[in-house]
């Protein structure tokens, strides 16, 4: 037998083990468009009820349109809105397209429910309120079960024009049982006006343009390609203050950015939630709760509810957070979890309640804990007071 159970020889054993698991990343600017198309090969190749990425055009008329025999695209409301989408600059990082039959949203909807990297999603070329609501329905119930996304859609661009059409507009969005404002802050509203013939998808270009940008940068000015509306149609400075108000962002040409081009006039979002009123608060709600959840998930099972244990789930949150303070898109943030500052105390010095929270807590084996954030929103609008001095 030897004389000793561990000898020195090699002096320096080295163990190779692999690399931690990579965190999950979700990207922000993915989007989906649903909408209506001719049935069987003259609506494309793709299944109804099926998303599909679509990356150019080309593909687009492949999946959801047909040529004809010179070769040229029939066009559908699905096609030209995913056209749309492309188009903007910048792009959003993903598009899907879902193909859905004559009265089939709902189906089309619920095909993209198990699609948990979608952010947007808007019906093509559809003011319908009824199937607007479908579309409300889907974001807010996919956002509470984990998958959080927006929906955009638009205003009848064919309204009549009036002397009241901002107030119109709203009374035709919000009048019950029909009413299209989320309680959550899910949906983004648009308004642009167009004669029937003319009719763009305002609301997938809006989505793809705010799909472009990083959560934290508003839409405020944010410029949409590829659509326009006459001159006779833009809206009045008194409609834009009247719609933005509402929460409907208005589509404009201003006169104070050289050239032609239309821009989201607001950045708000159509909800009666005041404490989420603008698109880029909830999208960078919905980015950290992502971050978090994905990177503390290799906690779950492994952390013990000890001092030592819910320590280091709090240096792993605090390190996702601290990292978004360093790319500037947060100015400052907190974590807490109570349950470790009870364990802290030490065990002579805890009341009764201290001790059966700490029992509680190992017995159901569920910690709660508090993160905190400070965000820093881009200006919307400046107040400047001109004074004339006289020498």
């Amino acid at each position: 037998m030897p004389l000793l159970d561990v000898v020195a020889y090699p002096f320096v054993e080295v163990k190779i083990v692999p690399p931690p698991a990579a965190v999950a990343m979700r990207s922000t600017g993915v989007v989906a468009v649903v909408g209506i198309t001719p049935a069987g090969g003259a609506g494309g190749t793709a299944p109804v009820a099926a998303p599909r990425i679509v990356t150019t055009a080309a593909e687009a008329a492949t999946l959801f349109a047909s040529l004809d025999a010179a070769g040229v695209v029939q066009a559908n409301a699905l096609y030209d809105s995913l056209v749309l989408t492309l188009q903007q600059d910048p792009p959003p990082v993903k598009v899907y397209g879902v193909r859905a039959a004559a009265g089939g949203y709902a189906a089309a909807l619920r095909a993209l429910e198990a699609v948990d990297d979608v952010c947007f999603v808007c019906l093509a070329r559809e003011p319908d309120i009824d199937a607007l609501l479908l579309l409300k329905a889907h974001v807010e119930q996919t956002s509470a079960a984990g998958a959080p996304r927006l929906g955009v859609a638009m205003a009848d661009p064919a309204r009549a024009l009036s002397q009241t059409w901002p107030a119109d507009t709203l009374t035709g969005l919000t009048t019950a049982p029909k009413v299209l404002r989320s309680d959550i802050s899910r949906m983004v509203f648009v308004a642009a006006r167009a004669p029937a013939g003319e009719i763009k998808d305002y609301a997938a270009a809006a989505m793809g343009t705010i799909a472009g940008y990083p959560p934290h940068v508003s839409p405020v000015l944010k410029q949409m390609r590829g659509v326009s509306i006459r001159p006779e149609l833009q809206f009045t400075p008194t409609e834009i203050k009247a719609l933005a108000s509402e929460g409907i962002i208005p589509i404009i040409d201003p006169a104070l950015i050289p050239g032609a081009g239309l821009f989201l006039a607001d950045g708000g979002l159509f909800t009666s939630d005041a404490r989420r009123p603008f698109v880029d608060i909830v999208r960078v709600l919905d980015d950290v709760q992502f971050r978090l959840r994905a990177g503390l998930i290799g906690t779950i099972g492994d952390a013990r509810i000890t001092k030592a244990g819910l320590t280091l789930v709090k240096i792993t949150a605090e390190g996702i957070v601290a990292n978004l303070k360093r790319q500037n898109i947060i100015d400052g943030f907190s974590v807490q979890i109570p349950m470790l500052d009870r364990l802290s105390i030490p065990e002579s010095a805890r009341t009764a309640a201290d001790t059966q929270e700490i029992t509680q807590a190992r017995a159901t084996r569920g910690v709660d804990m508090v993160v905190a954030i400070i965000y820093g929103p881009q200006i919307h609008h400046l107040g400047v007071t001109l004074r004339m001095d006289f020498a």
